[in-house]
C-alpha cells in the first residue's frame, strides 16, 4: 500500500491553489493537501505539523519565499521545499535554491505528470540530505567519542609512565638498598671467617674435636653466607650497570682445572665424579678471568647441588668464528620444559616454596646470563626431566671494552629439550628440532661433538 503523503501549498493566489490541488488529485499518488495564504501561517503551522513536501510561491504578502526559508532554517524545521515560480523568476530561482529549496517548478507547467515528478524528487533528495546529515551526525558524535577516548588513554598514558618512573625508582632503591647492605655485611662475615680460620690453625688455640666441628661449621657457613652476598652484590651492580669487565689474556684451561680442583671436594662429598676434557689448540683468551671463573663456579655448584649420582663434566673446546665454548653436563634431576623460560630470572627457582629440597638466592643463572651478554656471548640450555642438563656458554676468543650489552632478547623455545636466552645464529633448523637428548658415556659424548 503506497503511503499518504502530506502536501501543504503556499499561495495567496486562489487560483494557483486550485491547480495544484487538481494536478495532485489526479496524480496517481495518495495526499494529504493542507493550503496557507501568506508566509506567517505557513511558518506556523510547520512549527507544529511535519510534511512531506511543500509547495511554496515565491510571491508572497508581507513576507517573500526567501525570508520564509531563512526563518524555517534558523529555527531547524527542515522539509522539501518546491519554488512556485513565474516566467521570469530564474535568478531568484538560484537565490532561493542556495538558500535551502528543494526544487523549483513554474506556474505554467503545473501538470499531474510534472507536480508528480517534482513531488517525488523532491522527497527523494530531501531524504537523501536527511541520510546526509544524519551519517555526519554520527560521525561527530564518533569523532567526539574518539576526542573523548584519546583524551582517556593519555590521560592513562601520564600514569602508567608515572607509575613506571615508580617502579623504576623503587627497583633502583632496591639495587642500592641490596647492594649497601651486603657490602654492609660482607665486611662482618669476613672478619668471622678469617677468625674461624684462625682458630683452626693448631698454633694459634688447642681445641677439643667438639669445638673445631663447631668452628669449621661456623667457618663454612659464613663461606655460604659471603657466597650468597656476593651474589646480591653482583646482581644489584649488574642491574645498575655498575659492573665492569676487566679483561686480560689468560688460559683458560687452566682457570678451568684451578675451579673443577676447589669444587671436586663437593663432589666427592655426595659420590659424583667430576670429569674435565679440554681440546684447545690455543687456551690463551682475552677475557676477564674472574668473571669467567665465575660463571664456572656457579655452574658447577648448581649440578653438584642439582645431582644425587652419577656424573658431571665439564669440557672446552674451540668453535669456529674465533670463539670458544665452556660445556657443563651432568645426570642430575633435569629441568621440566616449562621452566625452561624462567630459570634465567632473577631470584626464580623451580622450587619458590619456603620448604624447598634445594637451597639458593636464585640469582646464579640469572648473573651468569647478564655476565655471557656483557662479553658478547651466548648460553644455550639442553635438559631433560630425570636425565640430567647440559649448559653451552659461547664467548668470542677475545671480547671488546667497554661492550654495552643490548636489551636482553626474548627468551626462545625451539622444543622441549633445547632453551636459549638468545636465538642461536650458528645452529640450523634442523639442528634445533633433535630428538629428546640421551647422555651417554663422557668420552664418547664429547667425540661425537
Amino acid at each position: 500500500m503506497e503511503e499518504t503523503l502530506k502536501i501543504l501549498v503556499v499561495d495567496n493566489d486562489k487560483i494557483d491553489r486550485i491547480a495544484i490541488r487538481s494536478a495532485l488529485t489526479t496524480a496517481d499518488v495518495q495526499i494529504e493537501l493542507s493550503e496557507v495564504a501568506d508566509g506567517n501561517d505557513a511558518f506556523s503551522v510547520l512549527k507544529t505539523t511535519a510534511y512531506d513536501c511543500v509547495f511554496l510561491d515565491y510571491r508572497l504578502p508581507e513576507q517573500d519565499a526567501l525570508t520564509l526559508i531563512q526563518q524555517l532554517r534558523s529555527s531547524e524545521i527542515k522539509v522539501p521545499l518546491v519554488i512556485l515560480t513565474g516566467q521570469r523568476d530564474e535568478k531568484i530561482t538560484l537565490q532561493l535554491l542556495k538558500a535551502g529549496a528543494t526544487d523549483y517548478l513554474s506556474k505554467s507547467t503545473i501538470s499531474s505528470e510534472t507536480l508528480l515528478q517534482v513531488l517525488r524528487s523532491a522527497i527523494r533528495v530531501y531524504r537523501a540530505e536527511m541520510q546526509v546529515d544524519l551519517a555526519n551526525q554520527q560521525l561527530r558524535e564518533s569523532h567526539e567519542q574518539l576526542i573523548c577516548k584519546n583524551q582517556e588513554l593519555e590521560r592513562q598514558q601520564q600514569q602508567i609512565q608515572m607509575q613506571n618512573f615508580k617502579l623504576l625508582e623503587a627497583s633502583r632503591l632496591k639495587s642500592l638498598f641490596l647492594a649497601t647492605i651486603s657490602h654492609e655485611l660482607r665486611t662482618p662475615m669476613n672478619a668471622i671467617i678469617g677468625f674461624s680460620q684462625i682458630l683452626l690453625r693448631p698454633k694459634f688455640a688447642q681445641l677439643t674435636h667438639q669445638q673445631a666441628d663447631m668452628v669449621e661449621r661456623i667457618l663454612n657457613n659464613g663461606k655460604h653466607l659471603l657466597m650468597l652476598l656476593n651474589e646480591v652484590l653482583d646482581f644489584s651492580k649488574l642491574e645498575e650497570g655498575g659492573l665492569d669487565l676487566k679483561a686480560e689474556n689468560f688460559d683458560v684451561s687452566k682457570v678451568i682445572n684451578v675451579v673443577v680442583d676447589e669444587m671436586r671436594s663437593l663432589a666427592e662429598a655426595k659420590n659424583l665424579s667430576l670429569l674435565v676434557q679440554t681440546n684447545l689448540q690455543n687456551p690463551l683468551i682475552f677475557n676477564d678471568p674472574v668473571r669467567v671463573k665465575q660463571i664456572l663456579i656457579n655452574l658447577l655448584s648448581n649440578a653438584i647441588k642439582f645431582t644425587e649420582s652419577g656424573e658431571i663434566w665439564v669440557e672446552v673446546k674451540e668453535l669456529p668464528g674465533n670463539r670458544v665454548v665452556i660445556i657443563v653436563q651432568d645426570t642430575g634431576i633435569g629441568i621440566a620444559p616449562r621452566d625452561f623460560k624462567h630459570i634465567f630470572e632473577a631470584f626464580r627457582q623451580v622450587d619458590q616454596t619456603i620448604t624447598r629440597k634445594y637451597s639458593g638466592t636464585g640469582l646464579g643463572l640469572a648473573i651468569i646470563d647478564s655476565l655471557v651478554r656483557m662479553m658478547g656471548g651466548k648460553i644455550f640450555l639442553e635438559s631433560k626431566l630425570g636425565v640430567g642438563s647440559m649448559f653451552k656458554i659461547e664467548l668470542p676468543r677475545q671480547i671488546t671494552l667497554p661492550t654495552v650489552a643490548a636489551n636482553p632478547p626474548v627468551s626462545q623455545l625451539d622444543n622441549d629439550d633445547f632453551f636459549c636466552p638468545a636465538k642461536n645464529p650458528h645452529q640450523s633448523s634442523s639442528q634445533a628440532r633433535k630428538a629428546p637428548i640421551e647422555y651417554p658415556k663422557f668420552k664418547n659424548y664429547f667425540q661425537k661433538n
